[in-house]
């Protein structure tokens, strides 16, 4: 019998600097499968010859979302693409936060803008207690992101209509002070808990647009206590798909009254801090080894 052969797909970032990818292909690999990153951008890649395309670290997408989703698609059409092409697009906008709202699910409350409306951005639509967050709905690690104190109203308003100007919708949040404590990320396998981290808060600096930060600072390993997990298994259970993602990781902070919310539910490319949890690769192979077909 041949062996399944697996596209673990990233960019030419992720080839550089996805600290996962040899992790996961040299695991595919130990365990019997014919694996290869690939990029995904890369011309006349026959992508029909792989039973099993996995996306892994695909950096480069929020730049160019429609040629991406294209991509998904296309690729979803020749072959078996994990996460599958509808949860992709679904997962591509920030809008989903909504959805995940409308499912009863703690999220940071959010208020979106969209390009083209007749707004008349005011201080009062900044001014929550704590100062805001304002950012794109397509975004990843903290692009065109940023945190305004209470008195950066103008600033804020200033950042919101940039983004607008660039056709671009935008979100803004309330500041929640108690990320000082720490992000929580935790991660599924299958739609089942796998392994957590926590990290230091990204926006620490007020009023600044910083698209080089480091996205992630002060990893070490966490166990989350049961709201948590309870949290982030009900924003698995609300996305519109009738099988759970192959790999998800849902990034939660504490609100003012210490109750978890989610912050993003990360299912295209998010860093899934394998080289922290052997047991969690172990698991990240098993559902990939399910999925490519081979004989256990």
């Amino acid at each position: 019998m041949s062996v399944a052969r697996v596209a673990v797909v990233t960019s030419d970032d992720g080839v550089e600097c996805d600290v996962d990818l040899p992790l996961i292909v040299d695991a595919l690999r130990a365990g019997g499968l014919s694996a290869e990153p690939v990029v995904w951008d890369t011309a006349a890649v026959p992508w029909e010859r792989f039973g099993l395309a996995v996306i892994r670290s695909t950096w480069d997408y929020v730049e160019r979302l429609d040629e991406f989703l294209t991509w998904a698609d296309a690729t979803a059409a020749v072959t078996r693409l994990w996460n599958p092409a509808p949860i992709v697009r679904w997962n591509s906008d920030k809008h989903y936060l909504a959805g995940l709202a409308r499912h009863g699910v703690a999220v940071t409350p959010t208020r979106f803008l969209e390009p083209g409306t007749q707004l008349q951005l005011t201080p009062a639509d900044f001014g929550a207690a704590d100062g805001v967050v304002v950012k794109p709905a397509v975004s990843a690690g903290a692009l065109d992101t940023a945190r305004y104190e209470p008195g950066q109203h103008v600033d804020a308003a200033r950042h919101a209509r940039m983004l607008l100007h660039q056709n671009r919708s935008v979100m803004v949040q309330p500041y929640l002070p108690r990320v000082a404590e720490g992000e929580r990320a935790l991660i599924f396998v299958d739609g089942t808990f796998s392994h957590a981290i926590r990290k230091d808060p990204l926006l620490t600096e007020p009023g600044v647009i910083d698209n080089d930060r480091v996205p992630h600072l002060g990893v070490a390993p966490y166990q989350p206590i049961e709201a948590e997990i309870r949290t982030a298994s009900a924003a698995l259970a609300a996305v519109p798909s009738p099988s759970a993602p192959l790999f998800a990781r849902v990034d939660l902070v504490l609100n003012n009254v210490g109750e978890p919310v989610v912050l993003e539910l990360e299912l295209i490319e998010p860093n899934l801090f394998l080289q922290t949890n052997p047991e969690g690769l172990g698991r990240f192979f098993e559902a990939v080894a399910v999925r490519a077909g081979a004989q256990r």
